[in-house]
């Protein structure tokens, strides 16, 4: 498995109270992989939620019908960099799960690619979470997970899963591919949730 990254430059946590614990801040915007870049084309992508209840898919240009919010946000990875007052244009996951009915606490969040990444359903919902297909007023570069990614920006970046291709409901919380590799369940930045 190759590793993509980009070095980056940026400031000590001491210069900005918004950065979590351990964070430097970057201007740049750094890019790590694990493994190559799947090359989806918006006619080729499509985007859909498994439950219990079934099954809900959407293709690009459904995708794009539905209500777009424009979001700025504060980033921050793992790998010890934060990114302020990014900005991203997408569909909420709240719109996404609107009218389905579960009981189900947990997602799995599926990409093109093959990679996984669990998040608690209660963090994808209430405005916390979208599918980003923009960034700073652009299409989604294929490097930063375009066309569409996961956005899930008060936990570490590996929550954001890139190349997203659908959300997966489970009863039961199980780790994805960095989860079961010895990071975090969570992921929470301001707790340092890193690894287990």
């Amino acid at each position: 498995m190759s590793f993509i990254t980009r070095g980056f430059t940026g400031r000590r946590r001491d210069q900005d109270d918004r950065l979590p614990p351990g964070q430097t801040l970057v201007h740049d915007f750094p890019v790590l992989s694990a493994g190559p870049t799947p090359q989806i084309s918006t006619d080729e992508w499509e985007f859909s939620v498994h439950s219990a209840a079934g099954e809900r898919r959407w293709s690009w240009d459904e995708f794009q019908q539905l209500e777009i919010e424009d979001v700025v946000v504060d980033i921050h990875c793992v790998t010890h960099w934060s990114k302020l007052g990014t900005r991203w244009r997408g569909v909420s996951v709240d719109t996404l799960l609107a009218d389905v009915d579960t009981q189900d606490e947990y997602a799995m969040a599926h990409s093109y690619g093959g990679y996984t990444t669990n998040v608690p359903l209660e963090d994808l919902l209430d405005g916390r979470a979208w599918i980003a297909f923009e960034f700073e007023g652009e299409p989604l570069d294929p490097e930063h997970g375009g066309p569409a990614r996961l956005l899930v920006p008060h936990l570490y970046f590996w929550k954001s899963a890139k190349w997203i291709r659908g959300l997966e409901l489970l009863p039961d919380d199980e780790p994805g591919f960095w989860e079961q590799n010895g990071y975090h369940l969570h992921g929470d930045p301001w707790k340092e949730e890193r690894y287990w």
